[in-house]
């Protein structure tokens, strides 16, 4: 049971300096942000070291990889009620901006789903970090005689960001920029498994991308650009892969 025994360990183990989180600034565009966050990153490529917003210390950030269909908003679901974590998907953020009134990112970020690309790091990376703000404002989400209340006090927190990082950049940039991650939980199974959920979910979901023709294109995706990136953390031991189609986790 090894991602459970990462989790257990992670639960039992939060320590750190309490820090100051301050709100998501709404009063700024995400197209600000992001033009902010690309300079950010040209300093860093010019040699000056850029600070993480959070620190690892205090914040956790687990990421969750697999390739579409393969469950890995069922799995965080139940990690989230077990461990006291909480669960940023980026393709329901990227979404959420794709359907929010006034967006300037809406048109591109639906094209990009639609032909199941990936949308540029500066905008799902700033929604993250913002979701990962408001989520330290706020009350911990978890009861406050529980245990797990810990890895919740004093601006500390936890959290698993669900299909994401999708590109080398991203995951570079988010470590770097963002919070350095703790270890990335990748959900296996075969292409086969993954097609079949997706079909039955299209029944229902009302989502653009749930047709085999994007489908298709998304495996392609993850396996050229996402597959990379698990290789790299997994040359740094840091990747936890469990097989949910088997049972094993």
């Amino acid at each position: 049971m090894p991602a459970l025994q990462e989790m257990k360990n992670i639960a039992a183990n939060a320590e750190g300096k309490p820090t100051e989180v301050s709100a998501s600034q709404h009063t700024t565009s995400i197209a600000d942000q992001a033009a902010a966050a690309t300079k950010s990153a040209m300093t860093s490529a010019n040699g000056i070291k850029a600070n993480p917003v959070f620190e690892k210390s205090k914040v956790t950030v687990i990421f969750v990889l697999g390739g579409p269909g393969v469950g890995k908003g069922t799995q965080c679901e139940k990690l989230v009620k077990d461990y006291g974590f909480v669960h940023l998907s980026a393709g329901d953020l990227l979404r959420a901006e794709q359907a929010r009134e006034g967006s300037e990112f809406g048109e591109m970020i639906s094209r990009y789903i639609r032909e199941g690309l990936i949308v540029p790091q500066e905008v799902t990376i700033k929604l993250l970090e913002n979701a990962m703000r408001d989520a330290l404002s706020k009350e911990p989400p978890v009861p406050v005689n529980s245990p797990l209340r810990q890895g919740w006090e004093g601006g500390r927190g936890r959290f698993l960001i669900d299909g994401f990082p999708r590109k080398m950049d991203q995951a570079i940039t988010f470590d770097t920029q963002v919070c350095e991650s703790t270890f990335i939980l990748f959900f296996s199974c075969t292409e086969e498994v993954m097609l079949e959920r997706l079909m039955e979910r299209a029944k229902t979901s009302g989502r653009e991308d749930d047709n085999k023709e994007s489908i298709i294109k998304r495996f392609r995706t993850f396996t050229e650009t996402s597959m990379p990136v698990v290789n790299h953390y997994r040359d740094q031991n840091k990747v936890v892969e469990v097989s949910p189609a088997e049972g094993k986790i």
